[in-house]
């Protein structure tokens, strides 16, 4: 684990690069490895998360993960156990070592509040993931849409059904160009696993072929945990969740960061941008019961 009041080269190089390294070094107090009593009572009451695992194989993968209200639950300061009722951590062979390194980001969009729980995990035969947390920390609410959860689907024995691809179909390339949510996966070796929320208008993403998009990198926070990760570890995952019927999305592939200003220049608002090449796709048909109902944009969209 590494000393949480420092950031890995990755991010300090991003960091230099953005010209936010004195502002970035304020904000490391906020990480803890502790779970205070603010994120517990958030804890209590959630139901939707995104998992960052690392298969045998090195690649990363976001998941989806939701269950009933407090399914991440707060067994001592620095220990919670996930008891997801929908979500299947995938891997390579479907076997995945007895200890990991996982993050978790744990996310209610009709508040947009986020929380992240980074640290090393455990998969019990019943499906139970046990955390030992290393860093826990509440992010900002940027580029978050409002979406109202609804009642489960009255599809509740519907099975989920997984189809696997090496490239994305006509169809899946438009599912993401209409997206205005996404969520990314990341590693690095030393620092461990980490997942983290995208938002903007619909067609920020940009797909570039049926192996390769783009998106714009926001305005954030200027701890670049993400893009600090990719600039040393360059695969990634991300994962678009289709709201309203319970759908999932989820590639893997490689990263880079753009800081042409040519390119960066096309995207609104866009201070860098990330290209990703595709090497695996994943779409699961009703991977999980539940449904949500838009409510707005975020201010902070770029217009």
């Amino acid at each position: 684990m590494r000393n949480i009041s420092t950031y890995h080269a990755g991010e300090l190089t991003v960091q230099a690069q953005a010209g936010v390294q004195t502002e970035a070094a304020h904000l490391t107090k906020i990480i803890g490895a502790s779970i205070n009593p603010t994120a517990r009572d958030f804890l209590r009451t959630q139901r939707l998360a995104i998992a960052s695992t690392i298969d045998k194989h090195g690649k990363v993968w976001a998941s989806l993960l939701t269950g009933k209200p407090g399914f991440v639950q707060v067994v001592a300061e620095q220990f919670v156990q996930v008891q997801a009722t929908c979500g299947k951590i995938p891997n390579s062979d479907f076997t995945i070592p007895n200890s990991i390194d996982i993050g978790i980001l744990v996310i209610d969009l009709a508040t947009r509040r986020r929380l992240r729980i980074n640290g090393k995990a455990e998969l019990k035969q019943n499906g139970r993931i046990d955390v030992q947390t290393q860093q826990v920390y509440f992010n900002c609410p940027k580029y978050i849409q409002t979406r109202d959860l609804v009642a489960e689907s009255d599809r509740q024995t519907a099975i989920p059904e997984v189809y696997s691809y090496t490239a994305l179909t006509p169809a899946q390339q438009q599912w993401i160009t209409q997206a205005d949510t996404f969520f990314i996966a990341s590693f690095h070796p030393q620092s461990g696993a980490d997942a983290s929320h995208r938002g903007g208008y619909p067609g920020f993403v940009q797909v570039l072929n049926a192996t390769e998009l783009v998106f714009p990198d926001y305005t954030g926070n200027n701890m670049f945990n993400t893009l600090g990760n990719i600039a040393q570890y360059a695969q990634i995952g991300l994962l678009f969740l289709d709201f309203a019927c319970g759908h999932t999305l989820q590639l893997t592939g490689t990263a880079n960061i753009i800081w042409d200003t040519n390119r960066i220049a096309q995207f609104i608002g866009a201070e860098r941008l990330v290209e990703v090449h595709i090497d695996r796709v994943l779409e699961t048909t009703n991977a999980t019961t539940l449904h949500w109902k838009f409510g707005e944009y975020s201010p902070y969209n770029p217009k």
